[in-house]
């Protein structure tokens, strides 16, 4: 039987770091509304007063690093996430950012510098839809259904890094810093940027 009520891990973390940790312009609080259906549109974020807004899709993945990458890669990289999009979904949507959301189940040094806008076990990667297709397009075409991995590597100065349909000499080429991550593959400006839902307010 179908819950009556019901929020997907994705959804739930994603309204929990905006209540706990996320301030709109003038470092106003912000309220979080979660839809009674699925429109297309997984939580709703307006400002105090209720009269702006910014409407998020929400995109969960388990992390894949512990258990598909060598020690070498484990030791470079926090976390790393596979989904599976419908390109449709993705020009049709109705959302202002798709959020993409990970949970690292990986040791995190206690000594490494926490992002600021996130926690050093859960990373979201924020971007506008428009822009999602366009990278994707520009790596792997256009069909109707799109895999997509992101990677995020530990270091001081996060990177994340789309590798899906690369060699695995390139990718771990790019994780070390010794290949050039080329722009379309370069999603670290979308890392945590919690800043960017409130551009247009």
């Amino acid at each position: 039987m179908k819950p009556l009520f019901t929020i997907h891990q994705g959804e739930y973390l994603v309204g929990a770091h905006i209540e706990q940790h996320v301030n709109g312009p003038d470092n106003q609080k912000v309220n979080v509304w979660i839809p009674s259906k699925d429109t297309g549109v997984d939580i709703l974020v307006t400002d105090a007063s209720n009269k702006k807004t910014v409407a998020l899709q929400v995109k969960f993945s388990k992390d894949f690093l512990v258990t598909h990458f060598s020690n070498e890669m484990q030791e470079r990289l926090l976390c790393c996430g596979w989904w599976t999009l419908n390109r449709d979904k993705i020009v049709q949507s109705t959302a202002d950012f798709w959020v993409f959301v990970l949970y690292s189940f990986s040791k995190v040094d206690s000594s490494a510098i926490q992002n600021s806008r996130g926690k050093n076990d859960i990373q979201y990667i924020i971007v506008r839809p428009d822009e999602l297709i366009s990278r994707l397009d520009q790596i792997h075409g256009s069909p109707k259904s799109l895999q997509t991995y992101l990677w995020i590597t530990r270091e001081k100065q996060r990177r994340c890094i789309e590798t899906r349909g690369l060699k695995k000499i390139n990718s771990r080429s790019m994780v070390l810093g010794e290949e050039k991550v080329p722009e379309e593959r370069d999603f670290s400006q979308y890392l945590n940027n919690w800043d960017a839902i409130f551009a247009d307010w």
